[in-house]
C-alpha cells in the first residue's frame, strides 16, 4: 500500500525537526566559554539568522490560502 502524503509530512517533518533540534543544542555547546569565545553582537547575530529562517519558515505554512487566491477586480 502506498504512503499517504499526511504519513509521508509526518515522518519527513518529525525527522527533519529531531535534526533541527539536536543541531540547535549542538550549537548551545558553543555558549562554553572555557572552550570559545565570543562576543554580544556574535550571538545577535546567530540568533538573528535562526529567528529569520524560522519567521520565513513559518510563513510558508500559514500563506498557503493566500497563494490559492487570484487578483480580481470584480
Amino acid at each position: 500500500m502506498a504512503e499517504s502524503k499526511h504519513d509521508k509530512f509526518i515522518r519527513v517533518a518529525e525527522s527533519r525537526t529531531n535534526k533541527i533540534i539536536d543541531m540547535i543544542r549542538l550549537l548551545s555547546n558553543c555558549s562554553n566559554t572555557a572552550t570559545y569565545e565570543y562576543t554580544d553582537e556574535d550571538v545577535k547575530k546567530i540568533f538573528s539568522a535562526l529567528e529569520s529562517e524560522l519567521k520565513a519558515c513559518k510563513s510558508k505554512y500559514q500563506d498557503i490560502s493566500n497563494k490559492e487566491n487570484k487578483f480580481t477586480l470584480r
